[in-house]
């Protein structure tokens, strides 16, 4: 509850999306935040790249933070099939290696 009273406009939360989305519901309820407030608490924290070791989590970390300061909600390209059917980047990766 402290970190929303900083002038920071990222404030991430580690957590699982079902437990993030009770924080949420409980911080609406109980917490006497504005929505300006509850819209700067991002949890779970990060973006979702797969992220299994620490080093992954904290680029995911990064990767989220970086897209707010820019206000960028969405990646520029989906990883998987496009409308025209051509492979995502995942495949194209592995095809050069």
């Amino acid at each position: 509850m402290e970190a929303v009273n900083l002038p920071a406009f990222y404030i991430g939360v580690m957590g699982s999306k079902r437990n993030s989305l009770q924080r949420k519901a409980r911080l609406k309820t109980f917490g006497d935040l504005d929505t300006l407030q509850l819209e700067r608490i991002h949890a779970p924290v990060g973006m979702d790249i797969g992220s299994k070791t620490p080093s992954e989590i904290a680029l995911s970390i990064m990767a989220d933070i970086v897209c707010h300061k820019n206000h960028r909600a969405e990646p520029i390209k989906q990883i998987g099939r496009s409308e025209e059917g051509e492979d995502g980047y995942a495949e194209q990766a592995h095809r050069h290696v």
